[in-house]
């Protein structure tokens, strides 16, 4: 062989293994925010945009929320916290436990817990055609029963007590045969475990541990079961207000996840690390119920967030909601196509019954968001917030996204016929998803004008909010 060939041989397997060392050379993370917060989001959540949350635990037995007469949104209407509440004195929780369940303590609805009808396939069936590309699960709320056999939580667990299921594992198996990503909510405090420091109701227990030797003891290899275990593609921490990250050994945790667990290079993480986390430390960001009134104060954020509400006002499954305290068809999409249009993402709950079974009411409203996506799909997945929006136009209820040379207008307003966008001068063409039908529009005095097309009833491509690509 020639010794040039050779050596130019040489030179570039060099090269290659070079680039494969790179390539194959994570980074190490510090435990400490400063290095944990230079992880980047990973990318298959930034451009799944829709996920669906599920509350479901021995809460879905009574059912109970503080409905409202008018259907609006209150900050005690959550089901999931019928122990926690009846704790904080509560009197719609009191009376109604007195009245119907004599004052028997809450740990009796571990065992009525069955989830007997509970057929994880078909939800993920259900969350497939509703568009979905990730879905998270309560693994423990507030109430510290656990839904997989932690060790633990050795006799307060779905296996022990109520189901004699691993409904956790059952769960990942049929979201990973779906295709789904898969992942668990986790709640740092637990209200009467005589163990954690702080009962919620404020008063200390005289076995509690201190909050570090609390989150070492139960919180942390809780959350390593979860993610090796069952590995998980999102961990979703949520209680984490009674003390700073510091004392629930945050860091320690997630320089873990980052650097050692199985997940290491996909798993997704909020913001819910301690009481001065949100907002500023951590995965993306999370709001919850931030956009009811018209809440516009996301539009100028950046850095990867997430909206999580219900379909109804309730987490946990209510059956004291009534069809006025739960959104329309329409409304879902336009909370997502908000979401979105503001760079977020929207996590939407459903809370099943005790037996296992989603609401018939909450499969509508999923099914209806499916069929929307179905046509507008491209709108919404691996897009991006459109900085240059004009800023009134979401009260217009018109929404912006942006995917490479291309905008998309969701339109929800119903009483306009044309809209002008002067941002978009420059358009080059202008058509409607879903069907052929010519869009009329023009680019002239500095402004791109769209007329919307009329459809015969029943022809339009959509139910509702038809979405214009202007290709740039």
């Amino acid at each position: 062989m020639n010794t040039k060939t050779t050596s130019a041989a040489l030179a570039i397997l060099v090269g290659i293994a070079q680039i494969a060392a790179l390539a194959g050379h994570a980074e190490t993370y510090e435990p400490k925010w400063e290095s944990l917060d230079k992880r980047p989001v990973p990318s298959w959540w930034t451009e799944a945009k829709f996920g669906i949350f599920i509350h479901w635990g021995p809460y879905a037995v009574p059912a109970f929320g503080n409905v409202s007469k008018d259907g609006k949104f209150a900050w005690d209407c959550y089901s999931e916290w019928y122990q926690g509440f009846m704790l904080k004195g509560k009197k719609p929780y009191l009376e109604h436990h007195e009245k119907f369940y004599h004052n028997a303590p809450y740990g009796n609805f571990a065992a009525q817990f069955k989830a007997e009808h509970y057929n994880p396939a078909e939800w993920a069936e259900l969350f497939k055609k509703a568009g979905a590309k990730y879905v998270v699960l309560t693994s423990k709320h507030h109430d510290g029963y656990a839904l997989w056999p932690s060790p633990e939580s050795p006799y307060y667990n779905a296996v022990a007590v109520g189901s004699g299921r691993d409904l956790a594992g059952e769960f990942c198996k049929a979201m990973r045969d779906a295709g789904l990503k898969r992942g668990f909510y986790f709640s740092m405090l637990e209200y009467a475990n005589p163990l954690y420091p702080g009962i919620r109701d404020g008063k200390p227990s005289p076995s509690a541990l201190t909050p570090e030797e609390w989150n070492r003891r139960v919180n942390l290899p809780q959350l390593k079961e979860l993610a090796d275990n069952y590995e998980a593609d999102i961990i979703w921490p949520d209680g984490e207000w009674d003390y700073p990250s510091e004392r629930h050994c945050s860091t320690e945790y997630l320089a873990w996840l980052y650097n050692e667990s199985k997940v290491k290079d996909t798993v997704v993480v909020n913001d819910r690390w301690g009481k001065e986390c949100r907002g500023h430390h951590g995965g993306h960001y999370t709001t919850e119920y931030a956009l009811e009134g018209g809440d516009t104060s996301g539009d100028s954020v950046t850095h990867p967030w997430e909206e999580c509400r219900g379909i109804g006002n309730s987490f946990g499954y209510s059956r004291f909601e009534t069809p006025k305290d739960y959104m329309s068809r329409e409304r879902c999409v336009e909370t997502l196509v908000a979401c979105v249009s503001r760079g977020g993402n929207l996590l939407l709950n459903v809370g099943p019954t005790s037996d296992g079974r989603i609401p018939e009411i909450m499969q509508d409203r999923l099914l209806a968001i499916g069929r929307w996506l179905d046509v507008n799909g491209e709108a919404i997945y691996a897009t991006t917030r459109w900085a240059a929006a004009p800023k009134d136009f979401a009260k217009k209820k018109i929404y912006f996204t942006k995917k490479g040379d291309v905008i998309y207008m969701t339109v929800f307003a119903k009483d306009i016929d044309e809209v002008k966008i002067p941002e978009l001068k420059d358009a080059k063409g202008v058509s409607m998803l879903g069907s052929a039908t010519k869009v009329d529009w023009s680019a002239k005095d500095g402004a791109l004008e769209v007329k919307f097309p009329k459809f015969m009833p029943g022809a339009a491509p959509v139910e509702f909010a038809p979405v214009f690509k202007i290709s740039l």
